[in-house]
């Protein structure tokens, strides 16, 4: 396939999965290369709000005794996307993390979570995803829910209920083996991952926790090196994630005072960014799948991620030159 071509699915990343060619729409999705952010309603967060519980005890009580330090820190350090589910959509996001949570003193209402809460509710978001995913019918979202900070039993119950209620027949159930062509003659457009065993068990419509390749350091080499390690070893069987997004720890905010999450991934994307580019998908050991970044905005990110794809083009072309007699 040309590089005109390439352009044209990368640059309209809007509808990018709906002008793959031919020969890829017969691919689990597993197999081809898709873009996520990473805590992807993190834009949002609440500095008015405390800490979650399930943070230190140390962080918890200085959150008490200095939040207007505290929680502005951590506002800087766990912000890591700067749009709406909406806007991530546009730019060819099809992996969402979302974080849920129960905050304090709101009753009922689920919102989602990175450090602290956000003023967007769950109810909202995911209103909001599925007005998109009406104007772009033959795109397909990746769902992930987990964290579910305090939810009651109650609460997951409700929670499925309404992601049943809302996407309805546009869920692929788990039992599939989802290809791009499969879901457009079936309608279905949500994969949702729900992060809670029991749920699962009981919905058809919930898949399974989705694996995260996460290194948990602030070194972007580190980051790479981890990755590759994990390579070695062998992909997943089923959707996973390599995760490009980095991560500090208190010490190195100390060493970084004017620092913030989005200066820190700034100045790593590049080297990120050429380790992406020379991956590619399928179901060998070394296929990449869903990769995640933080401010995915920020760089050429998603149109690096769709490019891969054609790496299987070029791979099948190979193969039917190898198998044409001599």
């Amino acid at each position: 396939m040309g590089d005109n071509q390439r352009e044209e699915v990368g640059g309209g990343n809007s509808d990018w999965m709906s002008r793959l060619p031919e020969e890829l729409l017969d691919v689990p999705l597993w197999n081809l290369a898709i873009p996520g952010s990473h805590d992807s309603m993190s834009f949002c967060l609440d500095v008015s709000s405390p800490v979650l519980r399930s943070e230190s005890y140390l962080l918890r009580l200085t959150d008490r005794l200095f939040p207007c330090w505290t929680r502005p820190c951590i506002y800087r350090w766990s912000t890591s996307e700067q749009s709406v589910l909406r806007d991530q959509c546009e730019l060819g996001i099809r992996f969402l993390d979302l974080r849920i949570a129960r905050k304090p003193a709101e009753g009922s209402r689920l919102f989602f979570a990175h450090g602290i809460y956000t003023l967007m509710t769950v109810k909202e978001a995911l209103e909001e995803l599925a007005l998109w995913l009406d104007a772009h019918p033959k795109e397909i979202i990746i769902i992930s829910c987990s964290h579910f900070e305090s939810l009651t039993d109650e609460d997951h119950i409700q929670l499925v209920e309404f992601i049943i209620s809302l996407f309805s027949k546009k869920l692929c159930f788990s039992k599939d083996v989802p290809t791009l062509r499969f879901c457009w003659s079936e309608g279905q457009q949500v994969i949702v991952s729900y992060d809670n065993r029991q749920m699962e068990w009981q919905h058809p419509e919930l898949w399974p926790m989705i694996p995260y390749w996460y290194a948990d350091s602030p070194d972007p080499k580190k980051v790479i090196a981890y990755l590759e390690e994990q390579k070695h070893h062998g992909r997943p069987d089923g959707f996973y994630v390599s995760g490009l997004n980095l991560t500090e720890d208190a010490f190195y905010i100390l060493l970084h005072p004017f620092q913030n999450l989005r200066k820190m991934t700034t100045r790593a994307l590049s080297l990120l960014l050429h380790w992406t580019a020379e991956q590619r998908p399928g179901p060998e050991g070394g296929g990449v799948n869903i990769v995640c970044c933080d401010f995915v905005g920020l760089s050429r990110f998603c149109w690096i991620v769709i490019g891969l794809n054609f790496k299987l083009l070029k791979a099948a072309v190979s193969s039917n030159h190898q198998d044409e007699p001599l």
